[in-house]
């Protein structure tokens, strides 16, 4: 899953980055609201780290400009000021929840988990599908009863999947919500960790769930 950091507190940023990649998140990060208007457009970001206080652009004009688009990607607001006043105002903006600096880091974890949650219109962090279960708090695979190790790409390009279960999506859908802009890789690299996914999830099991939907991409799905 991948999220951008807009924070213009350079140690607090990299502290924030450091913390979610060590969670299995892609993270881009950025220091000003003129910079994050630059990022969005050429991401699909699954939720938004966003300090209200901003040189540029505020925190509250980049919400304004992305729900005004039509945009429903959460936003979890970072305030340093605890007065009701600017807590209703980032909610009547169109965030999605907030945090009042100093925050405990797990607590932040667990909104972000919240609302993503919420986004996929899941009740839970488990997913099951056939004998498949990916619990994406904990990072943890099974099938057929028996734990699966993935690398943490794996573990993203599998969640992307099952959150989405159903659906199809495109190789450039799934490139740009697993892997942030200081990737360079070659291509094909969606279709070099399908392959992966398929040994360690398919290989050994039936029925097979990751399917190749010809000229459209990959999805996830139970098929009899």
């Amino acid at each position: 899953m991948r999220i951008l950091v807009v924070e213009d507190e350079p140690q607090l940023n990299q502290l924030l980055v450091k913390q979610l990649q060590a969670a299995h998140y892609s993270v881009d990060s950025c220091l000003s609201g003129t910079d994050a208007l630059d990022y969005l457009p050429g991401a699909e970001y699954d939720a938004i780290v966003l300090d209200i206080m901003l040189p540029g652009v505020d925190g509250i004009g980049i919400l304004k400009h992305l729900r005004g688009k039509g945009d429903r990607t959460p936003v979890l607001l970072l305030t340093a000021r605890d007065s009701i006043e600017d807590r209703v105002k980032g909610l009547d903006a169109g965030a999605d929840d907030y945090l009042v600096k100093p925050f405990s880091f797990d607590e932040l974890l667990a909104r972000l988990r919240v609302m993503m949650r919420r986004a996929s219109e899941s009740v839970s962090d488990v997913f099951t599908i056939a004998d498949l279960t990916v619990d994406c708090a904990a990072h943890t695979v099974h099938r057929g009863g028996k734990a699966i190790t993935l690398s943490s790409r794996e573990f993203a390009i599998l969640e992307y999947l099952v959150r989405n279960r159903g659906r199809i999506l495109s190789r450039d859908k799934i490139s740009r919500h697993v892997w942030n802009y200081e990737y360079e890789g070659g291509s094909n690299v969606v279709d070099v960790y399908i392959r992966y996914l398929r040994k360690k999830l398919d290989e050994d099991f039936s029925p097979k769930l990751i399917h190749t939907i010809r000229g459209a991409g990959y999805v996830l799905r139970e098929e009899p």
